[in-house]
């Protein structure tokens, strides 16, 4: 599709499922390009790209070239009018019943485990803020409970409120499929999978899936000040809703944020393979160099300075004073990932605190009483 003619705003329906087929149709609306880059709804691993993308990588690839420095129109505007937080719209007893509108492997062949990127539809029924999390109740009997649902499991939104189809009406997931192995046959043993996990990666376009919430108020993007620094520290899946933030930020043309603040991303996973997003946040670290910052904690290929394995505590340490002082001038920092993230960051960052002659414990309860310090793990 030729575009000679400056863009002010058009619709587009982009197949994103495997087959490309009507069913797994995303309609993105009211696209207009006004200012800096986006770039299509999520970048995949090569195998699922060649896959899902087949059918739509002419319409793709004309818009990113001509449309490269461009942020997209959202709607309904109205998302941006509620005072008051959303919460708990649907409960456990009186789930809402959403439709899958696709779901995508997002890592590469070398990745230990599957991680799925989850679109689901909910027809702007349960509207939500970033970094909030909705609720999933799988199919079936709980096995503890004879006759009752299973229990609600939490998976923190990766998308704005606006979804990947920029219209109110979808929210994503980022899962990693929970698989056990035996440690002495090392076969995998399926009775032991994660029910939720699991049940969620294989759904298909047009499934239905029972939600709750939206849930969370600690890890709301505060929006009161656009030129705030923002200091995001994720392992593995915790990267979901630092996603959120930063296409809000850096994707989406929002007329009420305008943000002109810093936003410094470090993500650990095992390996290249296992990065998450990595196309879509390199994209922001191009057109946003001045806000936008973008760091890898890549613990089997990458080593620290004592010559063991890179994690993102190590990444910490590494930029320890420039981190210390922007949390001085008042610096949001949020943790979100397995609670097993906390201890050895924590333990980096009180040895760096007594490294510079301050108290941890101090500095951590004024980052609290300050609304600064913000932590999501499970």
């Amino acid at each position: 599709m030729a575009l000679s003619t400056p863009l002010s705003q058009m619709s587009v329906a982009l197949p994103i499922g495997i087959d490309g087929s009507s069913r797994s149709m995303i309609k993105v609306q009211s696209v207009s390009f006004t200012e800096k880059s986006w770039s299509p709804l999520l970048r995949l691993d090569t195998v699922s790209r060649k896959l899902s993308l087949k059918k739509r990588s002419t319409v793709c690839m004309s818009l990113q070239q001509q449309a490269s420095r461009s942020k997209v129109s959202v709607t309904p505007l109205e998302l941006e009018d509620p005072k008051e937080t959303p919460l708990n719209l649907f409960r456990p007893k009186e789930p809402y019943t959403a439709t899958i509108v696709s779901v995508e492997r997002i890592v590469g062949p070398q990745a230990p485990g599957e991680t799925c990127h989850i679109v689901i539809d909910h027809d702007g029924k349960v509207p939500y803020w970033e970094g909030q999390s909705y609720g999933v109740i799988p199919p079936g009997e709980n096995p503890k409970k004879p006759g009752a649902p299973h229990n609600v499991r939490l998976y923190s939104i990766a998308s704005t409120r606006y979804g990947d189809s920029f219209d109110g009406k979808t929210a994503s997931l980022c899962v990693r499929r929970a698989q056990y192995y035996d440690p002495e046959t090392g076969k995998e043993d399926p009775s032991k999978a994660g029910v939720c996990s699991n049940f969620l990666c294989n759904a298909k376009p047009g499934d239905k899936v029972q939600i709750t919430g939206p849930s969370g108020k600690v890890m709301l993007l505060p929006e009161d000040d656009p030129k705030a620094t923002h200091i995001m520290i994720a392992t593995g899946t915790g990267v979901a809703p630092f996603r959120g933030y930063l296409r809000r930020m850096f994707m989406e043309n929002v007329p009420t944020f305008k943000f002109d603040g810093l936003a410094w991303l470090f993500l650990g996973v095992a390996n290249s393979d296992s990065l998450l997003y990595d196309e879509e946040f390199s994209s922001y670290l191009k057109d946003y160099p001045e806000n936008f910052r973008y760091d890898k904690a890549l613990s089997r290929e990458e080593k620290n300075k004592k010559g063991g394995k890179m994690y993102v505590q190590d990444k910490i340490e590494e930029y320890s004073d420039e981190i210390f002082k922007l949390l001085d001038n008042g610096a949001h920092i949020y943790f979100c990932g397995l609670k097993g993230m906390m201890p050895g960051i924590q333990d980096t960052l009180k040895r760096v605190a007594e490294e510079r002659g301050e108290s941890w414990e101090q500095k951590l309860t004024q980052l609290r009483k300050n609304k600064q310090w913000h932590v999501e793990v499970y």
